[in-house]
């Protein structure tokens, strides 16, 4: 072999690992960037002190930016895993690091209210848009118990704490249909 076609393989070797050494956060495969969307993004702007509706778009794009200057991270306006770890937030798993993901112990009764409110399914939306979520909260009741943003969006998990101090504060009357 020609001293010409050994370098190339090395070449090629030493570009592909300046790639990865030199690639930005926006490289991130679980990055969030404009136009991404859902409970995720939410997650972000609660942190970040935005309204929360789950798009990222140019509001949310500045507050990154402007907490990744404060933090003294690479300035880029995406949530990459180093903006993700100063926020408290694990792209990977979609939820809080810093325990914000731990299943909720959730009673059998509350348990047979969300199969019968929403079938279980956290993104639920009543036919007239008023009940969202799992539990089909009110956006007031929602906001009471302490929720940000609109409940179809929040993680299952933190529908699942309101839901729970809601049931420990007035048991099953929230729920008059289903809570019987």
């Amino acid at each position: 072999m020609s001293t010409r076609h050994a370098i190339v393989p090395a070449l090629v070797l030493a570009l592909a690992a300046a790639c990865l050494l030199s690639a930005p956060a926006s490289a991130d495969t679980h990055a969030l960037k404009r136009g991404s969307r859902g409970p995720l993004v939410a997650q972000v702007q609660h942190k970040l002190g935005i309204p929360a509706d789950g798009v990222f778009g140019p509001q949310t794009g500045r507050a990154v930016k402007r907490f990744q200057a404060r933090k003294r991270l690479t300035v880029d306006g995406v949530v990459g895993s180093q903006t993700a770890r100063a926020l408290g937030i694990d792209l990977a798993e979609g939820r809080a690091a810093a325990g914000g993901g731990r299943r909720v112990g959730v009673p059998p009764a509350l348990e047979r209210i969300a199969r019968c409110e929403s079938g279980g399914n956290p993104r639920a939306v009543s036919a007239d848009g008023t009940y969202r979520g799992k539990y089909q909260f009110d956006r007031e009741t929602w906001h009471a118990m302490g929720g940000h943003g609109d409940p179809a969006h929040a993680s299952e998990v933190e529908q699942d704490r309101r839901a729970l101090a809601l049931y420990r504060a007035r048991g099953a009357s929230p729920w008059p249909a289903c809570g019987s």
